[in-house]
């Protein structure tokens, strides 16, 4: 670990000089379990970055899971500068919890989202999943009432995936739990989330609910396709080219040793993405938060308008709802976009 954190240093500074970074707006801490680094390799983290010229972000975010959490570990991050963290509740069901592996008694889940609460009182965020293994709308609701009360500013409300090879995929298969049908964990979903706008959490996203002024700010970079850095193991940034509306994308390999001995951006993959693959990603991304994609980036990065690129499929949804139904919506505006040919104004 010691040696991780070295590396992404050495990452991040050659990045910044690299692509010549002149402003750092977000940061985010996370993809994983950053609170396993422990507090003393956290403040070495937090010391470097603060160290670098002009670091001053508005937003700095990092996640970490209840059971790893100390008091220690939450000092740093607020002496760090460390505004925003993301909590990976994901239920307060013990069945539930035991059914998807996930450790810590739920008594010590919640004394732990108390010791957090206590450090970010209304800034920070948590994670909670619907179709769950003995998940039903009661217990949906119960999970959110129990959350609200630590006084949460921003709640991601997912809907569970089961990957390929994961212990849960295997006790599925082997009959050990059972899921939710689609219809159901739909409705387990909806239930959780006209819960969390009842008690006056904005639903600004597919998946997240904040409280007004209270929205991710890193994660709208995302949305807004406006470009952003990666480091470590399997991260991935994306630099804009405005002049031309294209894309670089730059991903390190899963390759812990591997990143450790070449921290460099050098040696990372570069996929080109050219305008047609980026205005793709615009709308994916885009169509995901509620305001739909940023117009005016759009129509300066690609010299047309959303309206221009897929004008029968907004008539066609502009009474639906885009994001509850994006996979849909997305399909009709790329099979639109597959018989469109555009003139580009610069």
């Amino acid at each position: 670990m010691d040696l991780y954190i070295t590396a992404v240093i050495q990452d991040v500074k050659r990045q910044l000089d690299y692509f010549s970074v002149k402003e750092i707006c977000t940061v985010y801490i996370g993809g994983g379990t950053p609170s396993v680094l422990g507090a003393k390799r956290l403040r070495i983290l937090l010391d470097a970055l603060n160290a670098l010229p002009g670091f001053s972000p508005v937003e700095f975010s990092i996640e970490a899971n209840p059971e790893s959490v100390t008091a220690e570990f939450l000092d740093v991050c607020r002496e760090g500068g460390i505004n925003r963290l993301s909590l990976g509740v994901q239920t307060f069901n013990e069945e539930a919890r035991l059914a998807v592996n996930r450790r810590g008694q739920v008594r010590f889940v919640e004394k732990q989202i108390s010791l957090v609460s206590s450090f970010f009182s209304g800034s920070f965020s948590a994670d909670l999943i619907t179709g769950l293994p003995y998940q039903n709308k009661k217990n949906v609701t119960e999970d959110i009432k129990r959350l609200l009360a630590f006084n949460p500013s921003h709640i991601s409300l997912y809907s569970l995936s089961v990957e390929d090879g994961t212990p849960l995929e295997k006790k599925i298969k082997a009959g050990v739990v059972r899921l939710p049908d689609g219809d159901s964990a739909d409705i387990l979903w909806l239930t959780g989330s006209d819960a969390l706008i009842d008690a006056g959490f904005n639903h600004y996203e597919v998946s997240n609910f904040a409280l007004p002024e209270k929205r991710c700010l890193h994660n709208i970079r995302y949305w807004n396709m406006d470009g952003w850095l990666g480091t470590g193991p399997s991260a991935s940034g994306t630099v804009i080219d405005e002049d031309n509306g294209t894309a670089k994308r730059f991903t390190f390999a899963p390759d812990l040793q591997g990143y450790i001995n070449s921290p460099s951006v050098r040696s990372a993959v570069c996929e080109e993405l050219d305008r047609d693959a980026l205005i793709r990603e615009s709308l994916l991304m885009g169509f995901r938060y509620c305001e739909g994609p940023n117009s005016e980036n759009f129509k300066r990065r690609f010299g047309l308008s959303v309206e221009d690129c897929i004008p029968k499929t907004l008539e066609r949804w502009k009474e639906k709802d885009k994001m509850l139904f994006l996979n849909s919506f997305l399909l009709d505006a790329f099979s639109e976009l597959s018989t469109t040919q555009f003139l580009y104004v610069s």
